[in-house]
Parts: structure tokens; sequence; C-alpha cells
């Protein structure tokens, strides 16, 4: 098998799988909706609709993802939404709940797609701009604050969304387990970050690039 066999075989895998996740998470919103669940049915939906992000940028901004970068959002947020289903090979409690590194696991992973966003759009102002300049090593100390305050930001939701529950007597669609548990979240975000910052910005060059030109249409345009 030639090597662009080989390409093309994966990138049909990686579609396959993409759809697969997809469906996984209108079967998990099925699920939600028959046993009156909202944590499963917000989560589920959120999730949708975040995956048909790539497609929507495509069609009206013509900015074209690459499918393994498709592959890695739909994964980050099935995941996340498969999380929150009480199982029964686990006594009817969720992954979340039952499973120690599945919260930190989920949060690493949004956190590699909250850096790897910051990363496309900063490279492309920077390209797109004389006035803003960043080197090697302080795009990586910015990437690595950024993913910090997102993930703090992220936790004041989680924490106030979970206290607007209680006060309202309506059930929780996020969940904090504490402070500790908290810390640890903040732990995995960074190293999430900090994998996509030092491995994954060459994959987002494409997308960077794409955005960069749209920024200069614009402005020609004006």
């Amino acid at each position: 098998m030639s090597n662009r066999a080989r390409v093309l075989v994966s990138r049909r895998t990686q579609a396959g799988l993409v759809r697969l996740l997809q469906a996984m998470m209108v079967a998990l919103l099925g699920i939600g909706l028959y046993v009156g669940d909202a944590s499963i049915m917000t989560n589920a939906t959120i999730g949708l609709l975040v995956t048909q992000l790539p497609a929507i940028l495509e069609r009206r901004y013509e900015i074209t993802m690459n499918v393994g970068l498709v592959l890695w959002i739909t994964l980050a947020m099935s995941l996340h939404a498969l999380g929150t289903v009480p199982l029964p090979g686990l006594d009817f409690e969720s992954l979340y709940g039952a499973t120690w590194w599945w919260d930190h696991m989920t949060h690493a992973l949004s956190s590699s797609l909250v850096v790897g966003s910051a990363y496309a759009i900063t490279r492309a102002l920077q390209e797109h701009t004389e006035h803003l300049h960043m080197g090697p090593r302080f795009t990586l100390v910015y990437l690595l604050i950024f993913v910090m305050a997102f993930g703090v930001f992220w936790e004041l939701i989680e924490f106030y969304v979970a206290i607007g529950a209680q006060v309202l007597g309506i059930p929780r669609v996020l969940t904090q387990y504490g402070l500790d548990d908290t810390v640890l979240d903040l732990i995995y975000n960074s190293i999430g970050g900090l994998l996509v910052a030092i491995f994954g910005t060459t994959y987002l060059t494409g997308v960077s690039d794409q955005i960069r030109d749209r920024l200069e249409a614009g402005s020609a345009n004006r």
C-alpha cells in the first residue's frame, strides 16, 4: 500500500470515528431525554453543537480544518458527555463519579482545545499585523497563563452553577467535587495546555494561516 493510500485510509477512518462519536452523543441525548436527566441532556447538546463548529466555519468563513483536528474536538466533547451518564457496569454511577481520573482527563482534553484555539488566533494576528510579535518562549508562557486563567474562570462557573442549582432546587448540570479536585483540575488543565503548546502547534498552522487570510481579506475590503 502506498503512503498516499495509507493517508487516505487514515482520513476515512478518522472521519468515520467523528461520525461514530457524534452518533454516540445523539444517543446520549436520547438517554437524557428518556430518563429526564438535565445534566446528560445539557452536556450532550453542548457537545453536539461544538462539534458542528468546524462545518460552520467552513461554510461561513471558508476556514477548513483537518479531519484530525475535527476528531480531536469531537473526542473531547464526547468523552465529557459520556462521563455524565450512569452506567450499569459502575452500579449506575457516572464515570465522573466512579472513576477518579475521568474528570482530570476531560479537563486536560478541554484545555488542549482552548490552547489550540488561542494559539491559532494569536499566530494569525501576529502574521496579520506588525504591531504584535511574540517569540516562541513568550508564546509558550502566554498560552500557559491563558489556559490557567480560563481554567480558573471555568471552575468559578462550575461553583456558581452548583450553588444556583442548590438555591433554586433544580438538578445540577455541572458538578464541583471540592477544593482538592479543583486544584487537580487546574494542574491537568496546565498539562493539557503544555502538551499542545509544545507538540501540537504544528497541526494548527493551516487553520492559523486561513484565519490570517480572512483578516487580510477583511482589511483589504475596508
